[in-house]
């Protein structure tokens, strides 16, 4: 950080960060205010004073390299771009998130194992005192062990990442989140905590390490290990490390579900902004070896035990949650199919609701403490409290459950009517339900023949075990009545609760899996009251009515409520049930759910962007005028967007100036202007402050103004090159303030001169004063930018358009404000009538 010497006012240099506990005492009614959660996609978020400042200290940074004469040197002296080793780039991430989701899935299980098998045992003997004293101790001990790296030394590490690294892709420059320190605890934290029976997934996370991995091994360097590895340099740059990201974001869901292709479609619809065919393709390499690999050691390892079975990939393990029997399907369904959409969008919307309600609590009541020792105790102590309550409702709520006999019992009167339906696919209770305190067998004699009921506890079918095994017993088909309304009503209160206040606590956690959980019980309460009131049918027509099958729908349009994904949700589901029967309906309760949820709250992911104030660009601004009245932009013009004054600079500056310059203002980057034949002062491009800032920090390159070369050409690159230019960041920021000082302070800087061409940007693109407003935002996101020129006719410069000056709630505020001031038309007006460029003196 560096003080403004007039203003007085504090900047972030290059820092990209924002600290989220770094907000007023009098933010904490923002808590109760209303309309902060519930708020349509079709409006701007409203943001805070605080939050705004908060906001403004984020820096972003350009998807395209700077197009610089240091940069085409560069270019010069790599090989020919063949592509083949990018190729091999993506195959080196797809197999190290692979593996990385094979040693994440056998440690996770290992840990959930071990918990559960012993907790069995103690519940068998009706040791329930025992059995609570081990659930707790032993996942209490996990979550502590999860939670105490991410809260003293990496909460980057928190959370799932994806809004973070959604931000990034956008444009917009978050510290710490692709550091190796928290690739480890991200890891180590997510092992720990989703083994130890939290309410949360892996698969985020798994998102979040693809990313980190994607961004790590493509630069083959690292700050943090001092590595600097002389392969595929040619990959250090904004645009290449970028697609690897996304890259590896794609290998994280596919090896976390098992589902190349939607891994592929989700990175592309959700956390990219930039994308292209040729990306696709590598994408979709990358994504098919990361499956590949988690399965070959999956074929052969569990529980890191050698198996023998070594490159057999089975149906019923490598899918994840794999459907055993097909259904023939019935327009009628859809019916029930829409009812369950509507049901995902409202239950979505109250889930994001929920959790950014918590999320505001944490940050104004817990984020506020003064003393940092307590406000780190309490955010350890929030994750322990939630393992209490989850492992105390899993051991003690079945108890409040009488047993359930299987399906098939027998009684004086014979079979049950349930053991009557048809031969081809009968009715049944699965042999994995979990029997709690139950009686295996109930011996009857009838007729002199002994015959043996086995029963179980519907509640600890579901919460006595692992989320996704008890996904597995949701989505099972054949099972009318194998769960009860009482005890799916139950399990979904309690764990809609205990998930939403998991979410965003200090460990690290995803979503996935409570989503398809939620999902799951609201579509079998759905499915099992249409067998209710149309009978059982197991064959047939009517064979569609299957409570398992709605328990599919409904864990599709939950997601769909809480995400709004339509096409990498449609397909991820396909590959993690292999259920293609049921596309039709999956689609339609996916995109019913996302109309229900758009008119209610913001997709949770984008919802936690504005939380955290990450500045972010969505595809389209939506801006609305008299709350209903959606303005069109292209009725506006660049110049109403823009900032005025626009500080530039002169192709060859004094040190002096330059300091100044970096002193008393903030900006990332400054247009620099050539003087024309008419002694006007024209656009030529842009430089940025990092690179000023490492200019000025090398005193060797400073000369007399009658010592500098004029032709561009003939000009030594080799003492600051492309790599030293574009780091990213200043080392040793507070020595260069120091630094800047003393050059602003002595007069005799002010002869000695650096010459900006070769390192200004060529390619900065510029939009005429009158060019369409909606154009320019177009402009501006599809390319990545991180400023955007505002010229005149003749190539003056008069403004400037970053980021923040195109985030929804800014465009609405000018141009809603001039609306009311002067109307379109005086507004047109006064904007061609305003000129401005602005030197520090």
């Amino acid at each position: 950080m560096k003080m403004s010497r007039r203003s007085g006012k504090t900047y972030g240099v290059a820092s990209g960060h924002a600290d989220e506990d770094a907000l007023p005492t009098r933010t904490k009614t923002s808590f109760f205010q209303r309309g902060r959660e519930f708020e349509s996609v079709y409006v701007n978020h409203k943001y805070t004073e605080e939050e705004k400042e908060q906001l403004s200290t984020y820096e972003s940074v350009d998807y395209l390299p700077p197009h610089s004469s240091v940069y085409k040197k560069w270019l010069k002296q790599q090989p020919s771009r063949l592509d083949w080793d990018r190729w091999v780039m993506m195959g080196i991430i797809g197999f190290t998130v692979g593996f990385v989701g094979f040693l994440m899935h056998q440690l996770i299980d290992v840990i959930a194992e071990i918990k559960w098998e012993k907790a069995s045992e103690y519940i068998k003997d009706k040791d329930f005192a025992l059995a609570w004293i081990w659930v707790m101790g032993y996942s209490v001990l996990f979550i502590i062990a999860s939670s105490l790296p991410v809260v003293y030394y990496r909460p980057s590490a928190g959370g799932s990442g994806i809004p973070e690294l959604i931000g990034f892709l956008n444009g917009t420059v978050v510290r710490h989140i692709f550091n190796v320190k928290t690739m480890v605890v991200k890891f180590f934290s997510c092992v720990c905590a989703v083994g130890a029976g939290l309410p949360i997934g892996p698969e985020g996370p798994m998102i979040h390490l693809g990313s980190l991995i994607g961004a790590g091994m493509s630069q083959f360097k690292s700050e943090t290990l001092k590595i600097n590895l002389p392969f595929f340099e040619r990959f250090r740059n904004t645009e290449d490390r970028r697609n690897f990201i996304s890259a590896g974001a794609a290998a994280g869901v596919a090896s976390a579900f098992g589902a190349p292709v939607g891994g592929l479609l989700f990175s592309m619809e959700e956390v990219s902004s930039f994308w292209n065919m040729k990306l696709s393709w590598q994408t979709f390499f990358c994504c098919m070896v990361s499956t590949f690999t988690t399965d070959i050691f999956n074929s052969a390892f569990e529980g890191f035990r050698y198996q023998g079975d070594f490159g057999l990939f089975k149906t019923n393990k490598y899918i994840l949650f794999q459907v055993s029997r097909g259904l023939a399907l019935n327009i009628l369904a859809f019916i029930p199919t829409v009812i369950l959409g509507v049901f995902g969008g409202l239950l979505g919307a109250l889930f994001t609701f929920i959790n950014l309600k918590i999320a505001r609590f944490r940050r104004y009541h817990i984020g506020t403490i003064k003393s940092k020792g307590w406000k780190n105790l309490a955010r350890l102590m929030e994750p322990v409290i939630i393992m209490i309550v989850t492992a105390t409702a899993s051991v003690f709520l079945p108890a409040a459950f009488s047993c359930t006999p299987f399906e098939c019992a027998f009684s004086s009167k014979g079979y049950s009517p349930r053991c009557l339906s048809s031969s081809h696919s009968p009715l049944h209770t699965e042999r994995s339900v979990n029997n709690y305190t139950c009686p295996n067998g109930i011996a009857i004699t009838y007729n002199g023949t002994q015959f043996t009921n086995a029963s179980f506890n519907e509640v600890a079918t579901l919460l006595f075990v692992t989320g996704e095994q008890a996904i597995h017993h949701l989505f099972s088909r054949g099972t009318h009545f194998e769960l009860g309304y009482a005890s799916l009503f139950t399990v979904l209160v309690v764990y809609f609760l205990l998930a939403c206040w998991s979410a965003g606590s200090a460990v690290s956690s995803g979503l996935v899996v409570p989503m398809l959980f939620i999902g799951g019980v609201y579509g079998r309460i759905i499915g099992r009251a249409m067998v209710d009131l149309f009978g059982v049918h197991t064959s047939g027509y009517w064979a569609w009515m299957d409570p398992g099958a709605f328990a599919l729908i409904g864990a599709a349009s939950f997601f769909g409520g809480v995400s709004r994904l339509t096409m990498s949700l449609t397909v991820i589901m396909m590959e993690i049930t292999n259920d293609i029967q049921f596309l039709l309906p999956i689609m339609v309760a996916i995109m019913v759910a996302k109309w229900v949820g758009d008119f209610t709250t913001h997709p949770l992911y984008h919802a936690l962007l504005e939380l955290k104030c990450i500045p972010f660009l969505d595809s389209e601004p939506i801006i609305i005028h008299e709350g209903s009245t959606s303005i069109n932009l292209e009725l506006y013009r660049a110049s109403h967007a823009m900032t005025k004054p626009a500080i530039v600079v002169n192709k060859v500056e004094s040190v002096r100036h330059l300091s100044r310059l970096l002193l008393e203002t903030p900006h990332g980057g400054y247009p620099v202007v050539q003087k024309d034949d008419y002694d006007g002062l024209v656009f030529v491009g842009m430089i940025s402050r990092n690179d000023i800032s490492i200019l000025l920090s090398r005193e060797d390159i400073f000369s007399s103004r009658e010592n500098l070369l004029v032709n561009q050409e003939e000009m030594d690159f080799s003492g600051i090159d492309y790599y030293l230019m574009n780091k990213g960041y200043i080392p040793h920021a507070l020595q260069l303030n120091e630094t800047l000082l003393r050059y602003e302070q002595d007069p005799r800087y002010d002869d000695l001169f650096i010459d900006l061409s070769p390192y200004i940007n060529d390619s900065a693109p510029s939009v005429q004063e009158s060019f369409s407003l909606h154009r320019t935002y177009i402009i501006f996101r599809t390319l990545g930018l991180r400023h955007l020129v505002v010229v005149s006719k003749s190539n003056r410069v008069k403004g400037i358009i970053t980021r923040k000056d195109l985030m929804g709630f800014h465009l609405e505020e000018r141009i809603l404000q001039q609306l009311h001031d002067h109307g379109p038309t005086s507004m047109e007006l006064r904007a061609s009538a305003s000129s401005d460029v602005s030197f520090v003196s």
